[in-house]
């Protein structure tokens, strides 16, 4: 009797480990990460500068988009300090990340970090501001239509000004190539318009504004003590315009001077609602962001990319504001 028990309770002690084996079999099988779950790659990514929230989105929809597509992204700030950026690149390069995305704070003086990167065989990309310089290779440029925004920027600004023209200033950002090409379409239109024999409109000074509200401030102050009868006031990005408006109001003169700016960024929007700035060709960091990851992935499937891909701006007026739900 007791052996016939003994086979028994062997029988089922056997049937009990074949059923637990079989759990745990799966329980294992059920925790291992799903196919296609792990990091693709770590893209690097130095802006010019967070302190600016255009390049803050630039930077949070590369992050957000590389998540969806399977890469990890890190951002850096290069604060303008081409030896910080430098240092940045270097650090990605030692750690061999799948690509880097650069907004350098020196179209020429990075050329020599790019060339590292370039050695080490880890793609590179440039958002908004452009390295054309000899020597390096650029997988592809993703930027916005700066030229065509400047050429935007000239024609609001004859707008504004109406048939009596008037003199007008520039505050410049001449360290970065995309404010250079705001520059350089914004005095073409005038130029055109100059020639055609109409209300003459004088570029009487272009100061440089560091792209910053407070050196905007003063560029404009500068400005209007050199020419108490100023117009106009072209910003190359809504800090520098914001800094000109505040000038503007502590000098007494907000009805004589218009101000023409460039990005769309929130604050910018709503000043334009408010009739403090007179419009804005608007960029769409979002966009731009998305873009460039997506051309990381193009390249690292083999796919040729163009040079540079564009994105135009649109002109925003007091009237789009106004209908604008983000707006206060």
């Amino acid at each position: 009797m007791k052996h016939r028990l003994f086979i028994a309770l062997a029988c089922l002690l056997t049937v009990f480990a074949g059923c637990n084996k079989s759990e745990n079999a799966s329980t294992s099988t059920d925790t291992q990460p799903p196919t296609g779950s792990a990091s693709k790659g770590t893209i690097g990514v130095s802006l010019l500068t967070l302190d600016n929230p255009f390049f803050k989105v630039i930077g949070d929809n590369i992050v957000s988009e590389g998540k969806k597509r399977g890469y990890d992204a890190v951002v850096v700030s290069g604060d303008k300090d081409v030896a910080k950026q430098s240092n940045q690149i270097k650090d990605f390069i030692v750690k061999k990340v799948s690509a880097i995305v650069l907004s350098p704070c020196d179209s020429k003086s990075i050329v020599p970090v790019i060339q590292e990167a370039n050695a080490a065989g880890i793609p590179v990309f440039t958002v908004d501001i452009p390295c054309h310089e000899p020597g390096v290779k650029i997988a592809t440029q993703i930027a916005t239509d700066n030229y065509g925004g400047g050429k935007e920027a000239a024609k609001a600004m004859i707008e504004a000004l109406g048939e009596a023209g008037g003199k007008i200033a520039i505050l410049h950002f001449k360290q970065a190539e995309s404010c250079q090409l705001r520059v350089k379409g914004f005095r073409e239109i005038i130029d055109a318009h100059n020639a055609e024999g109409k209300s003459k409109v004088d570029i009487v000074a272009e100061l440089e504004s560091g792209g910053a509200k407070d050196q905007g401030y003063k560029a404009a102050e500068d400005t209007l003590q050199a020419n108490p009868d100023l117009h106009g006031i072209f910003a190359i990005n809504d800090p520098a315009a914001l800094g000109a408006r505040a000038a503007l109001e502590k000098a007494g003169k907000t009805d004589q001077v218009v101000i023409v700016g460039f990005d769309g960024q929130p604050e910018g929007k709503q000043a334009i609602k408010e009739g403090k700035i007179y419009a804005d060709p608007i960029q769409f960091p979002d966009k731009m962001g998305a873009q460039i990851v997506d051309a990381i992935i193009q390249q690292s499937k083999g796919e040729t990319l163009p040079p540079q891909m564009l994105i135009p701006t649109s002109l925003y007026k007091k009237a789009d504001a106004e209908k604008d739900p983000s707006l206060k």
